[in-house]
Formats: C-alpha cells, structure tokens, sequence
C-alpha cells in the first residue's frame, strides 16, 4: 500500500527538481535576452554590450557565468592578442529556443492591445 504513495512522492520531488532547474536557467531579467541574441551565431561579449544595452556589464558578466555553469551556453576563448571570447548556445541551450519564441508571440499580442 505505501508503494504508490512512495512513487507518487518521488515523482513530485522529480518535477520539483526539474521545475527548478528550469527556473534557474530563464528566471534572471536578461538571460533570455542573452539567449536570444546567441540564436543563430556566436557573439563576442563587445558585441552581447551592444545588442543589449540596458545591461550593466557586471550583470551582464554574471549572467554570462550562470548560464556557462548551467550548460546553457559555451565559452570559447581563443590564444590570441587581444584575447578573443566567444559565447554560444550548446545543443542543450538551444532547447530553450522554441519556448522562448513563443514566449516572443505572446509579447507581440500584448503589443497590439
């Protein structure tokens, strides 16, 4: 008799374990943001400052770091002078990306209020 209540609670405890590790990767005003900007090609930080300017660069930075350390995004730098860093979306990030699309078609109805 405990068995299915057993299953059940640990069935919970699963989607509270995915549920939050899901909000760890959108939850943040600007990950999305940097998602959405590493869509279709990899960006040098200079260039992620400039498609999102309302970003301080230490958020930006940080934000950078989080979503490395989720396996949303990879870092690459490359041995040269200047030193050259590029961010882009792993396989597991682009996951996100149709989400975050129809996330996008829900703002654009609320445009045309």
């Amino acid at each position: 008799m405990n068995e299915p209540s057993q299953r059940t609670l640990k069935s919970d405890e699963t989607t509270q374990l995915v549920l939050k590790k899901t909000l760890d990767i959108v939850c943040g005003k600007w990950r999305l943001y940097i998602i959405f900007q590493l869509t279709d090609q990899a960006c040098r930080y200079g260039e992620l400052r400039r498609r999102i300017p309302q970003v301080s660069e230490k958020v930006l930075v940080q934000e950078l770091k989080e979503l490395v350390g989720l396996g949303v995004i990879e870092k690459t730098t490359y041995n040269e002078t200047p030193p050259r860093v590029e961010y882009r979306l792993t396989e597991r990030g682009r996951k996100v990306l149709p989400i975050l699309l129809q996330l996008k078609t829900v703002g654009e109805t609320f445009l045309e209020v």
